[in-house]
């Protein structure tokens, strides 16, 4: 018999991971004021790796088999890898609070993989929905002209998006592995593989020295690989692994709402009339996708 704090438990961790994610994207637009963005994020997934050292001999006791070798790989391609590649090059471009807009999307789109994978029904509703939440993100991206924000609103939301296209397969992927490995285990492997991943990007000409590294860019780099990388993404795969994946996704839409609210107060971000309607349209999307009629991964 679940309890009831049972039953809680997973869902107070994803709305605990939405906060976090919602604090990542006003911190990782900071950091890129201070220091180079591929530094950020490589000096991110070295923090989230120093904390899973302690935890090193679990790793070697997962008892991967030769067919978890290819899902395992592509969940850390999916993510931080080209996740933070694309989310990086898009919180250039764009605003925080219009980048975090975008992942509103990612329910939907979790969704329609589901159906595709696993053979669920997708409903027309959800269909409808998730076009309706596509013209709204590209009504965001076009409302808002250039600002020292947004240099680039357009190709920053599109590079958001190709983002959620990488989060939705690690969705996916991870939901089945965490059938057989342990979350905190497959949160670990995502550190050290991002670490490896970007750890190249130190070589290039504009990624700044260690000793350049201003204390603001190296406080918001400690913060996002503590906090956001091991406790956001922990508490996620958490959520995941105890609820249907497209249940958990939908707490996704609660990552704007943060992220609008601290980027106004910590960023001085604004936004038009415009896109407000815009953000409206992308909830309405999300809303109208809802078909409780549709059979969601177990």
């Amino acid at each position: 018999m679940v309890s009831g704090y049972e039953k809680a438990l997973p869902v107070m961790a994803l709305l605990l991971a939405m906060v976090l994610w919602g604090s990542s994207f006003v911190a990782l637009k900071y950091s890129f004021q201070e220091m180079h963005p591929l530094a950020v994020i490589f000096g991110r997934m070295v923090v989230a790796s120093l904390c899973f050292l302690p935890f090193l001999r679990s790793f070697t006791r997962m008892g991967v088999r030769r067919h978890h070798i290819f899902p395992l790989v592509a969940m850390c391609l999916c993510e931080p890898c080209l996740y933070f590649l694309f989310e990086s090059a898009a919180l250039v471009h764009t605003a925080a609070s219009q980048a975090a807009m975008i992942t509103t999307m990612l329910p939907l789109m979790v969704a329609l993989a589901a159906g595709l994978v696993f053979g669920e029904r997708v409903s027309v509703r959800t269909v409808s929905g998730f076009v309706v939440a596509v013209a709204g993100a590209v009504w965001l991206s076009l409302a808002g002209g250039a600002s020292g924000q947004a240099p680039n609103p357009a190709l920053g939301n599109f590079f958001e998006f190709l983002a959620m296209v990488c989060a939705t397969a690690y969705t996916i992927l991870m939901k089945q592995l965490s059938k057989t490995f342990h979350p905190f285990l497959l949160t670990g492997l995502q550190a050290f593989s991002g670490a490896l991943f970007f750890a190249p990007a130190l070589l290039l000409p504009k990624v700044r020295a260690v000793a350049d590294l201003p204390v603001g860019g190296l406080l918001a780099v400690l913060y996002l690989g503590t906090v956001v990388s091991v406790g956001a993404y922990g508490l996620y795969n958490f959520g995941i692994s105890r609820l249907p994946a497209s249940q958990a996704a939908a707490f996704v839409n609660l990552i704007p709402v943060f992220s609008i609210l601290l980027g106004f107060l910590i960023l001085g971000e604004r936004m038009t009339p415009w896109q407000l309607c815009a953000c409206a349209l992308v909830f309405f999307g999300v809303l109208l996708s809802q078909d409780s009629g549709t059979r969601e991964v177990a």
